[in-house]
């Protein structure tokens, strides 16, 4: 079973100690980028919601949660009062085991709680070329809206 855990002391090197396989490393920043731009974040006021994936002791994925607009020129109409799912990996070793999936359904059971305030839409976006988050995130019902964060395609799913 797939819990998320905050980062601390005590997991902080194992989770940021987990990669993509290379042929994926072009897809997604390192967990250490997405901690350091989580601290900075924070420290301007900007929710940022990062979490280790576990399966019980062990880690095997890094999610990161945003909240509302940041302000970023690149960023879709969407983000406006709504959750994003800011950064998503599961682990190498521990690919094609049904991780992704199962975390995906944890991080809606959680962003329904509504941990920095109402919204109605999660959204996320990725590379066209990463077919495979592509398939899995239309597999959990996120749908295409017609947006571009950047060079990346936006897909949302309804809360």
């Amino acid at each position: 079973m797939v819990e998320f855990k905050k980062i601390t002391f005590d997991n902080l090197f194992q989770v940021a100690s987990l990669s993509v396989a290379d042929e994926q490393k072009s897809f997604v920043a390192s967990n250490c980028e997405s901690l350091m731009e989580a601290y900075v974040a924070v420290t301007n006021n900007q929710p940022a919601l990062p979490f280790g994936i576990f399966d019980g002791n062990t880690a095997v994925g890094f999610i990161m949660f945003g909240y509302g607009s940041t302000g970023d020129e690149d960023e879709p109409e969407v983000a406006e009062g709504n959750y994003c799912i800011w950064r998503f990996m599961i682990d190498q070793k521990f690919q094609n085991k049904g991780y992704g999936k199962e975390a995906i359904k944890v991080a809606m059971e959680y962003l329904n709680t509504e941990p920095c305030g109402k919204a109605s839409k999660c959204w996320l976006s990725y590379e066209p070329e990463n077919v495979v988050a592509k398939k899995l995130y239309a597999s959990l019902g996120f749908i295409e809206n017609g947006e571009m964060c950047g060079k990346e395609i936006v897909a949302v799913k309804t809360l």
